[in-house]
């Protein structure tokens, strides 16, 4: 939708409301709903949307947190502005009257906001293509459908949820039918809001589901993740069901993934094509800073419970081609060849993991690192470097490394540290079900 055919609709009646909003670090979508005769008089003039600077430093539950540079009680937690780009406006169809546009974050002087995740991912898009790249992705997100409220999820405390299917439905095209009713709305939906939709199918335990969209530039892949994430948890609500992205929502359950595919463009081609020296270059960049970039992968205490032997969800590094066993899976074949990064979950944030997947694949390029041999077999029963398995190993790794330093800048670095520090200590003072489970009665 241009700005001009939102005016019509504005003028016809049809969008009554704007939503103008961001990511934060979390991933989830902050912002305002602006009236849109309102929104066309200002922000479709130039204007920016002002919001509160402490939506980049707070925690999950909205608590301000300390030790951010950015923004803190010192400084008085002023405003930032909320710039549209009107690149990724678009109606929201399971919304009455409703349109949707992203913004970037920057000061009262127009300066980006360097932390905010859509302005670190620019930052990397714009290195790339000043290397004559044009970074291509595209990410596949798994959750569980529950057949319970969000609200009824709450007042359970998120416990004895009931799946949607209570068998292992992957691929399963019966058991799917049973929750096509919603998954067709979602579909649909998203097709609407201007995102392409490639498939749905079940997923590799009760309940757990998969939609695929078409691969696009990076920045448009993040900007659809994260419409079509916070999209079908208003669509959920609206059809009284929840969904979750936890990485892993039951320990006895499988994770939710989000593989991250990728590949690096030049005059309309791609470069990875033979499985050449860039495209060599590229994954050795992932994998020797994978430890490093940790925290931008899996941000949450909760994502380490993902990695798992025989779970689908890799503990290693290796890679291979076609092989599900594998950290890092190759997959197509000539102009289709393309890096399938297995380790993020779906909590992920999107722009701070495709902006740390292009900073390592570009370290990689250019100290022109040597990748290994393909891994062949069991990467789960290996002796394959792992990947850190709790956060607090990830943030001792980017506190050691370098290279993130060097392409994000100390200011986004210290950033991200301080807020998987916070995550980690938030979590060390909480007593869990486990703990009481086991020594209420028998401790």
């Amino acid at each position: 939708m241009t700005k001009e055919q939102l005016g019509a609709a504005v003028k016809k009646g049809d969008i009554d409301t704007v939503v103008v909003a961001f990511t934060d670090m979390q991933g989830r979508l902050m912002g305002k709903r602006v009236d849109a005769e309102y929104f066309m008089e200002s922000a479709a003039h130039g204007e920016a949307v002002e919001g509160c600077n402490y939506l980049l430093a707070v925690d999950m539950d909205m608590d301000p947190v300390p030790g951010y540079a950015m923004a803190n009680w010192e400084s008085g937690y002023g405003d930032f502005d909320m710039i549209p780009d009107f690149a990724t406006l678009r109606r929201i169809p399971w919304l009455e009257g409703t349109a949707l546009v992203l913004s970037d974050v920057a000061w009262h002087d127009r300066s980006p906001v360097k932390a905010s995740p859509r302005q670190v991912l620019r930052a990397q898009i714009d290195r790339a293509k000043a290397m004559g790249f044009e970074p291509m992705f595209g990410t596949e997100l798994e959750f569980y459908l529950m057949k319970e409220t969000f609200a009824q999820a709450h007042s359970k405390n998120y416990t004895d949820l009931t799946p949607s299917v209570p068998y292992i439905l992957d691929y399963h095209v019966l058991a799917t039918s049973y929750d096509e009713p919603f998954i067709r709305a979602v579909r649909k939906g998203m097709k609407e809001a201007g995102i392409k939709v490639e498939s749905s199918k079940g997923e590799a335990w009760p309940g757990q589901q998969e939609i695929n969209f078409h691969f696009s530039d990076a920045l448009t892949m993040a900007d659809n993740h994260v419409i079509y994430k916070n999209g079908i948890k208003e669509m959920a609500n609206q059809n009284g069901c929840s969904v979750t992205f936890m990485a892993k929502p039951d320990h006895r359950w499988i994770g939710s993934s989000c593989h991250v595919h990728s590949s690096l463009w030049k005059d309309g081609r791609n470069t990875f094509d033979g499985e050449s020296d860039t495209f060599r270059r590229y994954l050795a960049g992932h994998i020797a800073c994978a430890a490093e970039i940790a925290i931008f992968l899996a941000p949450n205490i909760n994502s380490y419970k993902r990695y798992a032997a025989a779970s689908w969800a890799p503990t290693t590094l290796a890679w291979g081609h076609d092989n599900r066993t594998c950290g890092f899976r190759i997959v197509g074949h000539g102009q289709h060849l393309r890096t399938e990064s297995r380790i993020p979950g779906a909590d992920v944030n999107p722009y701070l993991a495709i902006a740390a997947l292009i900073a390592a694949g570009l370290h990689g390029i250019e100290q022109k690192l040597e990748l290994g041999p393909a891994f062949q077999g069991n990467a789960y029963e290996s002796d394959v470097q792992r990947f850190p398995h709790a956060l607090r190993d990830a943030i001792a790794a980017l506190e050691e490394g370098k290279m993130a330093r060097k392409a994000f800048g100390d200011e986004v670095v210290d950033h991200y540290l301080n807020y998987a520090r916070t995550e980690q200590s938030q979590f060390d003072k909480v007593v869990t079900g486990y703990e009481r489970e086991r020594l209420f009665e028998r401790g």
